[in-house]
């Protein structure tokens, strides 16, 4: 009852009541520039969430999103045309290693994830990177 909205009569005066619930959002923006040829010459990004109110450019992005009806991962990967191969090695392999944090979290998979971990440090033996 006590979640309930509630009319009190007042004579000539209404007065309603309700219960708000009042969530954040924040909001993501993504703007491509493509060429003539529909690769991406630059991708900015921005969140009414950041301190930083302007939008910041990036050289490379990944987007996924699990599409429940389907159940199905849906993707978008772009990245510009002057983003270094050492760069996108490196942005690959961090990728990767953040992956396995958030399927950590989520998850609390820690054999997977140390079998994933491994991996990584091989991908990045493979590809030459420093690791930080």
């Amino acid at each position: 009852m006590a979640n309930r909205n509630k009319l009190y009569n007042f004579g000539r005066c209404y007065i309603f009541t309700c219960k708000i619930i009042l969530m954040k959002t924040a909001e993501i923006k993504l703007t491509i520039e493509l060429d003539d040829n529909n690769v991406p010459e630059s991708i900015l990004w921005e969140s009414t969430d950041s301190e930083n109110k302007e939008a910041l450019p990036v050289k490379s992005m990944m987007l996924a999103l699990w599409d429940q009806s389907y159940n199905n991962a849906l993707r978008i990967d772009l990245w510009t045309k002057d983003m270094p191969v050492d760069e996108m090695k490196t942005f690959f392999y961090q990728t990767l290693m953040t992956m396995g944090d958030s399927f950590l979290r989520a998850t609390g998979e820690t054999n997977i994830v140390e079998d994933l971990r491994d991996y990584c440090a091989h991908f990045a033996d493979k590809m030459e990177l420093e690791r930080k």
